[in-house]
């Protein structure tokens, strides 16, 4: 039989090292209020997880967790469509919290929203609009002249006006002021529209596509036949206009197409 080297034998009786628990400090019951309205609202069982956010602001106001959860609740009556309430809660989440800025956004916008679809029967949502007219964000000022506009309320055209120069906002605006029948009074950013010439010619199978930047809109001119620059004229297409035509025009819009029999050239404001 085959001895074991004397050195192993002690490594052999030594007993197994008990690593000692990981403590794992209790929930408070701030945080259990708050998971439970989180997990409701995954759920979307607004109504409950509104009533969880409410009760942990009540019962724990000065909890880490109370900016989070008075959003929340906010948040959850507007899932809820209760809008007025929803209206509310957001403006008590904005006076008893300035210091969030990034839920401060969402919250001044989404309370824009509930104000907009309120307004029509609402006093106060329609006042509340009119005030955020003047809110310090511009984006604010757009979004309730936005919902303002949907009433034809020409307490908005101010701001939908300076609004045209936002490449985020311009086209929102642009619909916006027209739909009010004002006409735009800004150019609008240019960037990011372009005149787009399609022309297609029956003996091709492919489809001509050319991007032009606005300033060079009169170029259009060179991809029509002399037989298209008539049937322009007669349709009262302005040739030297169709920069604001394409400035005051929805993307999308189609300004003209012309066939001559032998191609079609279409110019859309994309």
């Amino acid at each position: 039989m085959t001895l074991l080297p004397l050195l192993a034998l002690p490594a052999l009786l030594l007993p197994a090292v008990i690593e000692p628990a990981l403590l794992v400090a209790p929930e408070s019951p701030a945080d259990a209020l708050f998971r439970q309205g989180r997990d409701l609202r995954y759920n979307q069982r607004w109504f409950e997880a509104a009533q969880a956010y409410r009760s942990l602001v009540r019962e724990f106001p000065g909890s880490s967790r109370a900016a989070d959860a008075r959003y929340w609740l906010a948040s959850c009556l507007e899932q809820d469509q209760r809008w007025d309430d929803a209206a509310e809660a957001y403006t008590e989440f904005l006076a008893k919290h300035p210091d969030q800025r990034l839920l401060g956004k969402e919250a001044r916008l989404n309370r824009v929203r509930c104000w907009g679809i309120r307004q029509w029967d609402s006093p106060v949502a329609a006042a509340g609009l009119a005030q955020a007219l003047t809110d310090e964000r511009e984006e604010v000022r757009i979004a309730a002249a936005l919902q303002l506009a949907k009433r034809k309320d020409h307490r908005a055209l101010p701001v939908l006006q300076a609004g045209l120069r936002l490449d985020t906002s311009s086209e929102a605006c642009r619909l916006a002021l027209l739909g009010m029948g004002v006409q735009p009074q800004a150019a609008g950013p240019a960037q990011g529209r372009f005149l787009v010439v399609r022309v297609k010619e029956r003996a091709k199978p492919d489809v001509l596509t050319v991007r032009l930047a606005l300033g060079l809109a009169r170029a259009v001119g060179g991809y029509l036949s002399d037989e298209q620059l008539r049937q322009a004229k007669k349709k009262g297409v302005d040739m030297e206009r169709l920069m604001d035509q394409a400035l005051n025009a929805p993307k999308g819009t189609e300004l003209f197409s012309l066939d001559d029999g032998k191609s079609t050239v279409t110019v859309t404001v994309e």
